[in-house]
């Protein structure tokens, strides 16, 4: 797949969710037909990745017929059904309501397992490390036990580039080769920790029973369905431009950061799950850098806001350096890169939350 990082090109028509899921489907469409008749099991299906696996699946299978049977996991049915009606009451889509660290198992064979749960909160990791800690174990114990049971093909579980833990500054692009790690003291690192014990668990699954599975290490993320409330500072900074409010940089703006777009994101997780090599980690992220402090201005210049302001204040997040992957094996690998800018990417964020771009 060629990159067509072009903005101008981009902005020449008007944005729909529609001209992303058509984008997913033409660039996934032999994926999609090798899922023909699957039975797929999800957690995490109705957050901001898992509404994306949906809105995507659900688009191939009207457009292929692929026959297929998804069930979801989630905490609250009854919230979903109001945030996404067309989703929860898809037909071929079976919603059971359980905690991923503790639900029964639903009866039938499965032939995909896409492990998708983790509370990434900030303020969950801040208040509640063991919770967090827990929920990101034993949810995926959990999950991978329910494998043992079903035997599915293929598993995919989504892991975090939280996993390489400060990635030193001279380090442009963290790859998958580098061994770094979280520090093993710091309460902070509890999502991080977290992560990296359940892809070892990943991996000990694999060799005693044979499990096929492969592992994304997410990056930051940016698209429709983000919830723009949480604490993180692409989500932030669009909300606050939105409204006509400064852009508010609450640090030094130094960290660096780097945004891949959804649709790109969901291209690639479909991928992964039917062609990533079994038990070898890719990083899914744009390797296209940049500081906190040029990120709000990106969003106040894309989304016509007024000033940017940058504090200075005492950054408690759990990483103060770069957050940035190297993604050239997933490209190398399985031909698999950005299509969709930063600008361009913020750009489709706030039009799906209602910013009215001006003519």
């Amino acid at each position: 797949m060629n990159s067509l990082d072009d903005d101008s090109l981009n902005s020449l028509t008007q944005w729909s969710l529609e001209q992303d899921l058509e984008f997913i489907l033409s660039t996934t469409e032999e994926v999609f037909l090798s899922l023909k008749s699957a039975r797929i099991f999800i957690t995490g299906g109705t957050g901001f990745i898992g509404s994306w696996l949906l809105e995507s699946l659900r688009h191939a299978d009207m457009r292929l017929s692929l026959g297929i049977k998804l069930t979801v996991l989630t905490r609250d049915v009854a919230a979903f059904k109001l945030k996404a009606p067309h989703l929860a009451e898809y037909e071929a889509f079976n919603f059971v309501e359980g905690e991923v660290a503790s639900f029964t198992s639903p009866e039938g064979s499965f032939t995909h397992v896409i492990h998708a749960a983790t509370d990434a909160s900030a303020d969950l990791n801040a208040n509640n490390p063991v919770g967090m800690f827990d929920t990101v174990v034993d949810g995926t114990k959990r999950v991978l036990d329910f494998a043992v049971e079903k035997e599915p093909a293929r598993i995919l579980y989504l892991s975090s580039g939280a996993v390489y833990g400060q990635q030193p500054w001279e380090m442009e692009r963290v790859s998958e080769e580098w061994i770094g790690a979280p520090s093993c003291v710091d309460p902070k690192a509890a999502y991080a920790e977290g992560k990296r014990a359940a892809e070892m668990m990943c991996a000990l699954y694999g060799k005693q029973f044979g499990l096929q599975i492969s592992i994304a290490r997410i990056f930051a993320l940016l698209g429709p369905y983000l919830s723009l409330g949480i604490h993180f500072a692409a989500g932030n900074f669009i909300r606050d431009a939105m409204q006509g409010k400064p852009v508010i940089v609450q640090g030094n703006g130094l960290p660096c950061r780097s945004y891949l777009y959804a649709a790109d994101l969901t291209t690639w997780l479909w991928h992964l799950l039917q062609r990533g090599a079994p038990n070898k980690p890719y990083n899914v992220g744009s390797d296209e850098s940049v500081s906190i402090k040029l990120l709000a201005q990106r969003v106040s210049r894309v989304l016509g806001a007024g000033d940017c302001q940058v504090l200075n204040a005492d950054d408690q997040g759990w990483n103060l350096g770069r957050y940035v992957p190297d993604t050239s094996q997933i490209g190398r690998d399985l031909g698999l890169y950005k299509t969709v800018s930063l600008d361009e990417g913020i750009r489709r964020t706030a039009l799906w939350n209602g910013w009215k771009e001006k003519s």
